[in-house]
């Protein structure tokens, strides 16, 4: 029987790591993770986003949390794909940690992206997901590297990508909001420059998301009983 997970494989991922757990994204998780975004991410006064989505109207940004993840689900192809996983720790839902990538089969590498509720920052939480992130995508999804990004004047986000081994790579200047110029601070990440969590990954649903983005051949039950 078809269900949710089978019919959209990037919903079934679990990547387990200590006290740490990235899950697909289900339609039961938006709620939840659109309330600790309303309850709040940041300082008003700062905006480490390149989409400034979080300053949306408490009353709207629930509407717009859930129509961005579902356009993405809808946009899904091999071409051109975005893998957000909600974050628990300790059991405890706390964020999201995701990356994006266009002719992933040909460049192998994503740009990471990551936000955390205020009340679970400054605990190592940020740089523990992100070092799982990356040894999922370098040891399950075949990367050769992997890039990231953020303001100079974001120390706290600089500071999570020195600790998982990111090195400098170029500045650029951008408008944040209308009329505000900011600089961002390239970075990317090699895979024998990942510093590692301390505990080992354990994956689920790691087959049908390889076939999904185009990683391996999606085997009928009759191949897969002659294997």
């Amino acid at each position: 029987m078809t269900t949710i997970a089978s019919a959209l494989p990037l919903l079934g991922l679990r990547v387990n790591a200590g006290p740490l757990e990235l899950r697909g994204i289900t339609d039961e998780l938006l709620g939840p993770l659109a309330d600790i975004a309303v309850a709040g991410i940041h300082d008003s006064g700062s905006m480490p986003f390149f989409v400034p989505w979080s300053i949306a109207p408490a009353e709207v940004l629930p509407r717009q949390f859930a129509q961005y993840h579902w356009s993405q689900r809808a946009a899904f192809s091999p071409a051109g794909w975005s893998l957000d996983l909600a974050v628990f720790w300790e059991g405890e839902l706390v964020g999201v940690q995701g990356m994006s990538t266009k002719d992933y089969l040909v460049t192998r590498t994503g740009e990471t992206g990551s936000w955390l509720g205020r009340s679970h920052q400054g605990k190592g939480i940020g740089t523990a997901m992100r070092q799982v992130f990356c040894a999922f995508a370098f040891d399950h999804l075949d990367a050769t590297q992997i890039t990231s990004g953020a303001f100079t004047d974001n120390p706290a986000s600089l500071g999570v990508s020195r600790k998982v081994g990111y090195r400098e790579n170029g500045l650029r200047r951008v408008e944040r909001r209308p009329g505000e110029l900011a600089v961002v601070q390239g970075l990317q990440l090699a895979p024998e420059d990942l510093v590692r969590f301390a505990h080992p990954l354990e994956v689920e649903g790691l087959e049908p998301f390889r076939v999904l983005v185009g990683l391996e051949r999606s085997r009928s039950p009759l191949a897969a009983a002659r294997a």
